[in-house]
């Protein structure tokens, strides 16, 4: 049977709570249209609330963007250098060539798969050694899982590095409590139509220091000084989020703890149906650590498995039209990277070539679930 014919089963949809059409609904009423308006001040102050620790936020078009201005904040120019995690998207990465910057890649631990803390240290120690002090660090929590925060910000205080907390995919994760994109200098989110709750596109600049969001708004919308007339005295950029797709922010924010215990059950689903498989293991929380849970995610052990591979469940749940991708390959194998930097050993380089993401959307029904783990059930039958 053709894949086509059955019902497409998708790695991570966007799912609405109902409200969202109402703070819509007000902007056009009130012809709030154009960029910024109350929905924009609304959803900044609904994060504020959620994420605690005091933080200020910026509401941007992108996660990629928030990173960005993140980097040109901190000054980050031609010829600098930025530590940054190798197994991730590569918005985290691109905006540090948007700059004239090189990438400087670390691999990922076992624990976490985010930021390898021996490999950040003897890579900072080396950029030293050769007269380049890093102009910031920046780690990722990958798929929702916070990374080792606490030593990477005793590492940077140590060295006076800053860090730029890419929380692009961890909205509602935490670490001993603390949410994650408040440990660093400044913290990112992304709420694009495929992470845990959306504005279709957008993201968001947070930080405790009240200064530097306010400079991120100015920057954002093209630096305009006060002045009657157009007047400009910095290089800004069209970032800022629009009224619109904030109205769409602030109905998801009253549904964001309901939607990370909507992607944990699929985890814990998962986890169930399929962890007694020989080779097939889960990605799991340290002590202290709670996840989103934004994809779920297994590496295979071929060796173990009999023969199943990642890219033999991967083909497998295509031929049902249900989306899985392999991980993200890490930054330093991208041909674009090539001659970059990079510290550590080959941890992201096998979790790449052996992990997968199962489709794990928070609007998932349970015969969706049933089909993907009935078909990778089947593999090992």
């Amino acid at each position: 049977m053709s894949k086509d014919n059955y019902k497409k089963i998708w790695l991570s949809s966007p799912h609405m709570g109902g409200n969202e059409i109402n703070y819509v609904n007000t902007a056009f009423e009130t012809n709030w249209i154009a960029p910024l308006g109350p929905n924009v001040d609304g959803f900044e102050n609904d994060i504020n609330k959620y994420l605690q620790q005091s933080v200020h936020t910026a509401a941007l078009t992108s996660g990629t963007a928030a990173i960005h201005l993140a980097l040109v904040l901190l000054g980050v120019g031609y010829g600098d250098e930025v530590i940054c995690q190798s197994m991730t998207f590569s918005a985290t990465a691109n905006p540090i060539v948007y700059q004239g910057a090189t990438p400087i890649f670390i691999d990922s631990d076992l624990a976490t798969w985010n930021m390898d803390v021996a490999a950040l240290e003897i890579a900072i120690k080396d950029r030293l050694a050769k007269g380049k002090k890093p102009k910031a660090i920046v780690p990722v929590h990958l798929y929702g899982m916070p990374a080792n925060m606490p030593a990477i910000m005793a590492i940077a205080n140590e060295y006076e590095i800053p860090v730029i907390e890419d929380a692009a995919e961890a909205l509602g994760s935490t670490l001993h409590g603390q949410k994650m994109g408040t440990f660093g200098e400044i913290g990112i989110l992304s709420f694009n139509g495929n992470k845990i709750i959306t504005t279709s596109g957008g993201g968001a600049l947070v930080s405790n220091n009240e200064a530097l969001v306010q400079k991120a708004r100015f920057l954002s919308t093209q630096a305009r000084d006060n002045a009657p007339h157009y007047q400009h005295s910095a290089i800004g950029y069209n970032y800022r989020l629009s009224n619109i797709s904030a109205g769409i922010g602030r109905g998801q924010m009253e549904v964001i703890d309901t939607r990370v215990a909507q992607r944990r059950a699929n985890y814990q689903f998962y986890k169930q149906q399929l962890s007694e498989l020989p080779g097939i293991n889960f990605y799991i929380e340290p002590a202290g650590y709670f996840s989103n849970r934004w994809l779920t995610t297994i590496t295979v052990n071929e060796t173990i498995s009999g023969g199943v591979s990642r890219e033999t469940i991967r083909l497998a749940l295509d031929k049902i039209n249900a989306e899985a991708r392999p991980l993200w390959k890490p930054m330093h194998l991208q041909p674009i990277f090539k001659d970059a930097p990079y510290y550590g050993e080959n941890n992201a380089e096998m979790l790449f070539n052996n992990g997968i993401c199962l489709p794990s959307g928070s609007n998932l029904l349970a015969e969706e679930l049933l089909s993907v783990t009935d078909t990778i059930l089947n593999l090992f039958n």
